[in-house]
């Protein structure tokens, strides 16, 4: 099951769409990193639980190192992972930071791309509100974990 996962995940960086599959928003591996895998909508199994990781995170750190290996590795037509692009990540342990994840969902939501102090994003809001289809006014909302930084969309992990 997990060879077949990562080959799914691998097709965006094949494709010579992105460098690391996790920046594909369409992929799982994309919407467990970008989204946090808001609401349970993907299984954290990755055929990993059978091998006694029983821990999400842990598995998902798991299942993105055998993803950037095999990416890295593979011999089919298409792109690759590049290597130093592997060994950075595995360098961090194959952890995702919550400076990645917000660089992640950053990307992921940047249609409402204002993100700064609450009063930088109140004004600039004011200033390009024409340009966002949305029937309400938009507030800024703080991202947790970053002290004093706020944006339009809710980019945070929950509280």
């Amino acid at each position: 099951m997990i060879n077949c996962l990562a080959y799914i995940d691998l097709n965006p960086v094949r494709a010579g769409i992105v460098e690391k599959p996790e920046a594909y928003r369409w992929c799982s591996l994309g919407y467990h990193v970008q989204a946090n895998n808001k609401d349970n909508l993907l299984s954290l199994d990755f055929g990993l639980t059978e091998f006694g990781v029983l821990d999400g995170e842990e598995r998902l750190k798991y299942y993105r190192q055998f993803v950037y290996e095999k990416g890295y590795i593979d011999v089919s037509d298409g792109a690759r992972i590049k290597k130093d692009i592997v060994e950075k990540e595995s360098g961090k342990g194959f952890e995702i930071s919550g400076v990645d994840r917000f660089r992640y969902r950053t990307r992921y939501f940047s249609d409402s791309g204002i993100i700064g102090t609450k009063a930088f994003v109140a004004k600039h809001y004011q200033v390009f509100k024409q340009l966002f289809l949305c029937k309400h006014e938009k507030k800024p909302k703080i991202i947790h974990g970053l002290d004093g930084i706020y944006s339009l969309k809710r980019l945070s992990e929950k509280a």
